[in-house]
């Protein structure tokens, strides 16, 4: 309780009840609305894929605008031609975590899935098997390993540091930001939004009048939380390039 205004805790913001299922298996609103992202993005590719208009609209403009932007904004900037066959597994990131993260936006949904960590965690193992796998096919295990522990001209007497930094990085820290920076970015837009929507109904109740300035910014920070829908999916995804990319080309 705070001047009078009541907020709901983290726990009732982020937490829903189980629609159906069990134990592990239990689904609730988060789960439903993953599947449904799913669904989707699949839908999205799916459907725009079977156009082959000239000029293409709707469906089609939406897939094929993806698909450039993939290949262009990120895979041509980061892993250069040979990351062009990695097009399918990046466009299906993208597509899937900003489908997931615009939903803390939709009216009577407002729940970004990946304000809960299961999602973006599971992501994130995925992207680090993806560049660990790609790095030893490329490779070998022992030149992979090597590249990606040794950088070139470090000094001996730092070596033994830098293998264990690079060994962390490689293994833990590059999944673990992953993973955090996407679920922190989506849960703080989340409780930002539900608490200037709490402060604006509260206003409202008392005042009739006061809760104008508090609405001004709830719509400004939806308009903002669009954005960094948006950030967010392209950092994780063109991060995800850059780390495969890595794998892929050794430094030298």
């Amino acid at each position: 309780m705070i001047f009078g205004l009541e907020f709901p805790p983290i726990s009732h913001v982020v937490e829903w009840p189980t629609l159906f299922g069990d134990g592990a298996f239990a689904v609730n609103k988060v789960v439903l609305l993953m599947w449904i992202s799913a669904a989707i993005s699949f839908a999205v590719m799916f459907i725009g894929g079977r156009k082959r208009a000239l000029v293409p609209t709707g469906t089609q403009n939406v897939a094929e605008s993806a698909v450039d932007f993939i290949q262009d904004g990120i895979i041509m900037e980061t892993m250069g031609p040979d990351g062009l066959k990695f097009t399918p597994f990046l466009l299906t990131l993208f597509t899937f975590i900003l489908t997931c993260n615009i939903w803390g936006l939709i009216p009577g949904v407002q729940m970004p899935v990946n304000a809960r960590i299961a999602l973006p965690a599971f992501l994130a193992i995925l992207v680090w098997a993806m560049y660990h796998v790609v790095g030893i096919k490329s490779q070998g295990p022992i030149k992979y390993f090597k590249s990606a522990t040794i950088p070139p001209g470090v000094p001996k007497a730092i070596l033994p540091l830098v293998f264990l930094i690079e060994l962390l990085g490689i293994l833990v820290t590059r999944p673990l930001s992953l993973a955090v920076r996407l679920f922190a970015n989506l849960i703080a837009g989340h409780l930002l939004l539900v608490t200037f929507a709490v402060l604006c109904q509260a206003l409202f109740d008392a005042t009739k009048v006061g809760f104008v300035l508090p609405f001004a910014l709830l719509v400004f920070l939806s308009a903002f939380e669009i954005l960094v829908a948006f950030l967010q999916a392209y950092i994780f995804t063109i991060l995800a390039a850059v780390y495969i990319g890595g794998a892929m080309h050794p430094e030298h």
